[in-house]
């Protein structure tokens, strides 16, 4: 098992391996039992299909452990100063952080603040 866990993990790419390519939501928590982790991911759940239309992947950090992309934990908590609390981050294409959150982003809020990037403009036309 731990041979298949290391070529799982080497199948994802570095968050920085993602610029122009992806569109990427951070979600930090301390542990896996974090009630806003839960709820985001929920809202997460019911809108995948428009996650996948939207380029957006998702990086979870939880403790020490990082899923959807292949940088360490405390590379990922140094990079973009995530705090030991519950933090989503929404960050563009282009490389940059375009929101940040102590709370679950209502997919609304996620839709909204991502079809209002100029690429996603320009993509759509």
């Amino acid at each position: 098992m731990p041979l298949l866990l290391a070529i799982a993990l080497a199948a994802s790419p570095t968050v920085a391996q993602m610029k122009w390519e992806r569109r990427i939501l951070i979600v930090s928590a301390p542990a896996a039992d974090d009630a806003s982790l839960a709820e985001q991911r929920r809202i997460l759940a019911t809108w995948k299909t428009n996650a996948a239309a939207r380029d957006l992947t998702i990086v979870e950090v939880v403790g020490d452990t990082v899923r959807g992309a292949s940088d360490p934990a405390a590379a990922l908590r140094r990079k973009y100063r995530l705090p030991t609390s519950f933090t989503a981050i929404l960050v563009g294409k282009d490389g940059g952080e375009k929101l940040r959150s102590a709370k679950p982003f209502p997919a609304a809020a996620l839709e909204a603040t991502i079809d209002a990037m100029p690429m996603r403009k320009a993509g759509q036309r």
